[in-house]
């Protein structure tokens, strides 16, 4: 039912300026019809909460003043004023991010190198960090991709980024973990993506979360090319919080973190989104499920459990997402990627930094230090000639039932994530090598 007396209080709060541009934060009992409905409306939805079972979206005056008029029993409304507040200044903008890798670098040399990915629309540099004992040099060793703030407003996303940079250089050789993590890893972070709309979200506009291309601006995950408007989990009008672009790849954004991807091949990645305390795996559009790599699935109701967070694809928890990133990584380029919300609807996009900033970042670093943890397996990984072998192809033991087919990375290396359990492989190139009832409990390295 409708809360008269909390669409009364939104209205005082909008004539008092205290709802930034003119929006409403509408919060509505969780279900699939609703869900459906905000969808087919177009209407931004910022997130959802399922311990209390809720779901929250940003409604123009106008969509609020005829979805109030129809009264729908189906309804209910509150308006936290928090969450449409603009953020404290404390978090970093995009001249402080640019600002803080570079001095980082500058004071750990030795274990970082910086790397220019790409440039906004803007004309600024889209900058990722590379953190390893030889940072200059190509180790052939696993690496991890970790990044922030596809999405101009979610600010918190930034202090995950660049508290886990901060974490691993003040930490190496002197906790043994984090040691063997550097040693052992090519850690990338690119702590912003979109440095253009984050700079708008700080001076124009603090709902703001698409990039800036013609003042309209395009949702930077939902211009990826796998799945482009494939699901109606975008929109075609250019004024709509999730509209994907002219065409695939269009934005700048989105060409550097493909490049950044296609040239460090990760095994696992994280993309840090605000709000809803909820990890999210391929694939994004109804009815794919799951990834047919059964650790996908696997791995995020683990990172989930270590942060108290629900796993899930983007469809079942939230709604069909069509060119997310996610997608785009596991199926070019066979990462294990997931996108992890952080905060919950009691936070929003703009929690109060000095009560909600440590909390998060602490409470989000079991997340990505368990990905950097699983390297140690069950995997198989190794090096091989690369003009011997291009593939390697997973089998269940004695049947011909193929698993999973692994395109060997550019440099001969391979990192294969997997269950605990006993496969036959089979390299495959320009010759051909077996490995039969290969038991896989830890990391097998395999090198010929």
């Amino acid at each position: 039912m409708f809360s008269w007396k909390g669409i009364l209080f939104a209205f005082f709060l909008l004539s008092c300026n205290v709802w930034a541009q003119e929006a409403f934060i509408v919060r509505f009992n969780l279900n699939e019809g609703i869900k459906s409905y905000l969808r087919a409306n177009q209407l931004d939805v910022a997130g959802v909460n399922y311990n209390t079972n809720e779901i929250e979206a940003i409604l123009t005056p106008e969509e609020f003043e005829q979805l109030s008029a129809q009264k729908s029993a189906m309804i209910k409304f509150s308006f936290p004023q928090n969450l449409a507040m603009a953020p404290d200044e404390e978090y970093k903008n995009p001249d402080e991010v640019t600002e803080f890798i570079n001095e980082i670098h500058q004071r750990y040399p030795d274990i970082t190198s910086l790397k220019v990915v790409g440039k906004t629309l803007e004309g600024r540099d889209i900058f990722a960090i590379k953190i390893s004992d030889n940072p200059e040099s190509d180790e052939q060793e696993p690496a991890v991709l970790v990044n922030g703030m596809h999405h101009a407003r979610e600010v918190m996303t930034p202090e995950i980024t660049t508290d886990m940079i901060e974490y691993l250089v003040t930490n190496y050789n002197v906790k043994d973990e984090v040691t063997k993590w550097v040693n052992n890893t090519e850690i990338w972070v690119l702590p912003m993506l979109n440095l253009d709309g984050n700079n708008k979200m700080w001076t124009s506009n603090s709902m703001w979360r698409k990039n800036t291309r013609g003042g309209y601006g395009v949702d930077i995950n939902r211009n990826y090319p796998t799945g482009w408007n494939s699901c109606n989990g975008s929109s075609s009008y250019q004024g709509a919080q999730d509209y994907r672009g002219t065409s695939p790849a269009s934005e700048p954004e989105t060409q550097a973190m493909m490049n950044l991807v296609g040239s460090i091949k990760p095994v696992f990645n994280i993309s840090y989104h605000s709000y809803s305390e909820i990890v999210i795996y391929p694939f994004g559009c109804k009815p794919r499920k799951t990834p047919t790599t059964e650790a996908v699935e696997l791995i995020g109701g683990e990172v989930a459990q270590k942060l108290n967070y629900i796993p899930g694809t983007a469809w079942e928890l939230l709604y069909n997402a069509d060119g997310g990133d996610i997608d785009w990584m596991y199926t070019e380029h066979q990462v294990i990627p997931f996108v992890i919300e952080v905060n919950s609807t009691s936070e929003g996009f703009h929690p109060k930094y000095s009560t909600w900033r440590d909390k998060t970042v602490e409470r989000n670093r079991p997340g990505w230090m368990h990905l950097l943890g699983r390297l140690n397996g069950p995997a198989l990984s190794g090096v091989v000639n690369l003009s011997e072998y291009e593939t390697v192809k997973i089998y269940s033991p004695g049947t011909t039932k193929l698993l999973q087919t692994y395109k060997i990375n550019p440099d001969g290396s391979f990192f294969i994530i997997l269950k605990t359990g006993t496969y036959d492989f089979s390299f495959e190139g320009s010759k051909q090598k077996k490995l039969s009832n290969v038991e896989i409990a830890s990391k097998v390295n395999v090198n010929f």
